[in-house]
C-alpha cells in the first residue's frame, strides 16, 4: 500500500523538474546559434494523487505494479511551432545518453478516432536520490500548437462527459480537429517564410524595439 503519496511521488517531481531545464536548455542553445528552435516551450507536471488512483481502477493497476504498469505519472509536454519540429525534437531525444526510450507512440501519422493527434515517448530516467539511483518511468508529449489547443479542448470536455460524448460534439470535434491539422500543413507551407520573418524581428536593434506595433 501506498501510505506517503508525497514521499512516493517526490523522485517523480524531480524527474520533471530536471527534464524540463534539460529541454529548455536545448531551445536556449538554438537561440545562442541564431538558429530556429524546434522547441516553443515546455511544461511538465506530476499526475495528482486522484487521477493516479483513478486510472488504476480503470486500467486494473495492482498498487505493486504502479511504477512499472504507469508510464505517465511523470509527465512533460513540449511544444513547437510546426509539425516538422516534431520529428525533428524526436530525433534530438533519440540521441540523448541521459534517458532510454522505451517507447514511441505517432498519434500525428495515425490519429486517434476522436482526432486526438500527438507523438508520445515513454522514457526510463534516471534519478539520483540520498538513497542512491532510482529509475522512472515518464512520458514525453510532443505537439504543436493546435494539436495541444484542440487536446485541452477535448480533455476538459471528457471530464465532463467521462468520454461518452454526445454524437453531435463527438463529430464536430473530429471536425475541429481536422482543420488544426489543416491549419499545422498550411503553415508547414509557408514555413521558411515564417522563419525568416521571426529571425528577422528577434534580431532587430534595440531602437526598432521601441517601435509601437500596429
Amino acid at each position: 500500500m501506498v501510505e506517503d503519496w508525497q514521499h512516493f511521488l517526490l523522485p517523480y517531481q524531480q524527474a520533471v523538474n530536471e527534464l524540463k531545464i534539460k529541454l529548455r536548455g536545448i531551445r536556449k542553445q538554438y537561440q545562442d546559434e541564431t538558429q530556429h528552435s524546434p522547441i516553443e516551450f515546455v511544461t511538465g507536471r506530476v499526475k495528482p494523487v486522484d487521477s493516479i488512483k483513478e486510472k488504476m481502477v480503470r486500467r486494473h493497476v495492482q498498487e505493486d505494479r504502479l511504477e512499472q504498469d504507469m508510464q505517465d505519472i511523470a509527465g512533460v509536454r513540449i511544444m513547437c511551432q510546426f509539425v516538422e519540429d516534431i520529428y525533428q525534437v524526436v530525433d534530438l531525444l533519440r540521441q540523448r545518453s541521459d534517458m532510454i526510450i522505451l517507447e514511441e507512440r505517432d498519434y500525428i501519422s495515425n490519429a486517434k478516432p476522436s482526432g486526438y493527434r500527438s507523438y508520445h515517448i515513454v522514457i526510463e530516467y534516471p534519478v539520483q536520490l540520498i538513497t542512491g539511483e532510482k529509475r522512472i518511468l515518464a512520458e514525453i508529449q510532443i505537439r504543436t500548437l493546435a494539436m495541444n489547443f484542440w487536446a485541452t479542448i477535448e480533455h476538459s470536455l471528457n471530464y465532463k462527459y467521462q468520454g461518452e460524448f454526445p454524437e453531435e460534439l463527438s463529430a464536430r470535434l473530429q471536425r475541429a480537429a481536422e482543420a488544426a491539422f489543416k491549419l499545422d500543413n498550411e503553415m508547414s507551407e509557408i514555413r521558411e517564410e515564417i522563419q525568416e520573418a521571426q529571425t528577422m524581428f528577434s534580431n532587430r536593434t534595440p531602437g526598432d524595439q521601441n517601435i509601437p506595433d500596429r
